[in-house]
């Protein structure tokens, strides 16, 4: 196997310094990460490598460090899910559905990074449409976790969260719509962020449930992640639910910056407590019978790190957190049920090859192009819309997603300044381990559907590892007020600062 070079230096910030300095070229990064992702095809994390797009663009990379006008992430190897469409590189959102289609455009998110400089290697692997918890239902196979290849990565971003736990990109792209940044986050032992929903264009991301979906992004660290997240943040006026502020501040790039910046630099007037008086709210919901007890523990003594720094416990309640998964399992698979309408072997993605009427061919074309678990989900939305269950389902749903949000707020403004609690009820399972029982898997969610619900901010971070067998990581989420990821990840960086667990490498326990 090739030298893994993204595990030779500590996170970005390294990467940029040794490029600057010339120890290193973004063309020799790139060739690295290339031969670096074949060798381990394994894991199934990529589904498009083009390697003369990747050095094309690792080479203008190098002339814009030599001429002086490189960015923070110019030269920085990166992938993208493959749901957010992409010039050059297949977007298929791992589905039969969209098999060969390559876009004319690029996303919003892909389009600011290439501006920056940063290089891409391709398209990930994810679950068919963003729908799962494990990236088991991907069209072209299932992703495997670098830490024990029999096991899932989480879902649906498996395989953004598993290039980067096994040294194939210092950052991808994700989408969140019920925890899917998350949760693959914490199963593969690395850091991901789900910002507050509208903070980041969805312009270009192939639609799953509009009103929850959100761009995030997965990296090594705290600081790899604000890095990144800078740079895609900001307002599009194509995405007609891009915000243009963010509590009074514009939703630009440097927001998230400056407020990482000065919640470090007050962190650091605090001396040996850097998180002096900084509130954290545990619901007592999130720590029932259904946690597995190495989780629990694990965050446990997270939280008896955080205490060791300054910050105060703080005993919360969210009582709706049952509720998340019946309103999320009625509202997504709505949203799912329209959106993916425009699938009709008309006009683009796969068309059956017999069929006799137009009915037909729309009929088989969608039988023949999406995925069981995409088919149970447009059947489910389908059935709530319906007239005679949409007020019974889909409007109920919608009036408890607001009282969960309201139960956040409440927290949040009266309380505590941000929560903490696992991220999944347990650790990685075992490749198709849940296939006889699909909505076990929608139960793994519990811990993170309601955050998309409210449309918050909020993050995982790694802080242990299982102890029986192979050690699989264990993640602990941190989720905090609308528009507060800046202070938000600092927070997760603080704690970084006094663990190694995200430094932690598959191979190397």
């Amino acid at each position: 196997m090739p030298t893994n070079t993204l595990f030779q230096y500590s996170g970005i910030a390294a990467l940029r310094k040794a490029l600057a300095e010339r120890h290193t070229s973004a063309t020799e990064l790139a060739q690295d990460a290339l031969a670096n992702l074949k060798a381990q095809a394994h894991l199934n994390a990529f589904l498009h490598v083009d390697d003369d797009l990747t050095l094309a663009q690792a080479r203008a990379a190098d002339a814009r460090i030599a001429a002086g006008s490189a960015t923070a992430l110019t030269g920085i190897p990166i992938a993208h899910k493959d749901n957010f469409v992409t010039q050059g590189w297949r977007t298929t959102a791992a589905s039969r559905m969209l098999a060969d289609y390559v876009s004319p455009f690029d996303a919003t998110v892909v389009q600011k990074l290439g501006q920056a400089g940063a290089v891409s290697l391709g398209k990930l692997n994810c679950d068919e449409f963003g729908m799962g918890s494990y990236s088991e239902n991907s069209a072209f196979g299932p992703v495997r976790n670098p830490w024990d290849t029999d096991a899932v990565p989480g879902g649906s971003s498996g395989g953004s969260a598993a290039a980067v736990a096994a040294g194939l990109a210092a950052a991808t792209t994700a989408t969140d719509t019920g925890g899917s940044v998350r949760q693959p986050s914490a199963l593969c032992g690395v850091s991901g962020i789900k910002p507050t929903y509208g903070t980041v264009s969805r312009f270009g991301i192939i639609a799953y449930g509009s009103s929850l979906d959100q761009a995030g992004i997965i990296a090594r660290s705290a600081g790899d992640l604000m890095e990144v997240l800078d740079t895609i943040s900001g307002f599009d006026p194509r995405d007609a639910t891009s915000l243009e502020t963010c509590d009074g501040a514009p939703n630009a790039p440097g927001r998230i910056r400056a407020d990482y910046a000065a919640a470090a630099q007050s962190f650091d007037a605090a001396g040996a407590k850097p998180l002096l008086g900084l509130r954290i709210g545990v619901p007592r919901e999130f720590f029932d019978a259904g946690l597995d007890a190495e989780v629990a523990h694990a965050i446990e003594t997270a939280l008896q790190t955080l205490e060791s720094l300054g910050a105060v416990r703080v005993d919360i309640s969210l009582p709706l957190t049952r509720l998340s998964i019946p309103a999320y399992y009625v509202i997504a698979p709505a949203e799912a049920s329209s959106n993916l309408s425009r699938y009709d072997g008309v006009r683009y993605g796969h068309r059956a090859a017999q069929y006799g009427d137009l009915e037909s061919m729309t009929g088989r074309s969608r039988a023949e192009g999406f995925g069981v678990e995409v088919k149970r989900r447009i059947i489910v939305g389908t059935y709530v819309l319906s007239h005679g269950y949409y007020d019974a389902y889909y409007l109920q749903a919608q009036r408890v997603r607001r009282m969960i949000a309201n139960d956040f707020r409440k927290a949040l403004s009266e309380s505590c300044d941000i929560i903490l609690g696992p991220v999944a009820p347990h650790t990685a399972k075992r490749i198709g381990e849940d296939r006889d029982d699909p909505t076990a898997a929608w139960l793994s969610d519990i811990y993170t559907l309601g955050v998309s619900l409210a449309g918050l901010p909020a993050m995982s971070i790694p802080c242990g590892f299982s102890n029986a067998g192979k050690p699989l990581p264990i993640g602990m989420q941190l989720i905090g007020n609308y528009f507060n990821e800046g202070r938000l990840l600092a927070v997760a960086d603080r704690f970084q600062q006094h663990t190694d667990w995200h430094q932690r490498k598959p191979g190397q326990y």
